[in-house]
């Protein structure tokens, strides 16, 4: 799209928006929208809402039962919980293109903004900054410096045995899950994370 308004536009027509970095879901919903306008001399009332904060509730967990031949074995496990955007993406480069393809679906192989798997998000949100990461998360483990989690800041590298994602700050990370999944800020779930600073 142009970034002029169209030469038949009233005067005070705002600039048209070029959408080709959205999703194509997102340019889909764009299209369909209805068009809306306001007239010139409209005024605005925003009266602000009374506010409540509360703490985040606590993962439910999940009872899950195996049965074997001899006995069976009950363990309780924590589901991922899905988490608003955290403040550590303002200002962050590598969360803020991240935070961009939340909602993007997990493909298989995939590498690009139609559908990432693990790696493939990783190596497309790093290579925006320019730097290259290899393909596969098992070789995306020697990218750089390893940190400890205290140490750890937000857009290091999270990696796990078959897993990698981007440290978000807090007990918080953004992944391409696994399939049936998109795309999401959620709570670290791995036991024994490695955390990995690259530089470039």
């Amino acid at each position: 799209m142009s970034g002029a308004a169209a030469a038949d536009a009233p005067a005070n027509a705002l600039p048209a928006v070029d959408t080709s970095a959205l999703t194509a879901p997102a340019r889909a919903a764009l299209q369909t929208s209805p068009v809306v306008s306001v007239p010139t001399d409209a005024s605005w009332d925003f009266a602000s809402p009374a506010i409540t904060v509360a703490a985040n509730p606590k993962p439910k967990a999940v009872v899950s039962r195996t049965a074997t031949v001899s006995r069976s074995v009950t363990r309780t496990e924590v589901a991922p919980v899905s988490a608003p955007i955290p403040q550590s993406v303002s200002g962050n480069a590598v969360l803020e293109i991240a935070a961009r393809y939340v909602g993007v679906p997990y493909v298989s192989g995939g590498t690009t903004p139609d559908g990432f798997d693990c790696s493939g998000f990783t190596s497309y949100v790093y290579a925006q900054l320019g730097i290259s990461l290899s393909r596969s998360s098992s070789a995306q483990r020697y990218a750089g410096q390893v940190v400890s989690r205290a140490d750890a800041l937000p857009g290091d590298l999270i990696w796990s045995p078959g897993h990698v994602g981007i440290y978000a700050g807090g007990n918080q990370q953004i992944d391409a899950p696994r399939p049936g999944k998109t795309i999401q800020f959620r709570a670290i779930w791995q036991s024994a994370p490695i955390f990995i600073r690259v530089t470039g």
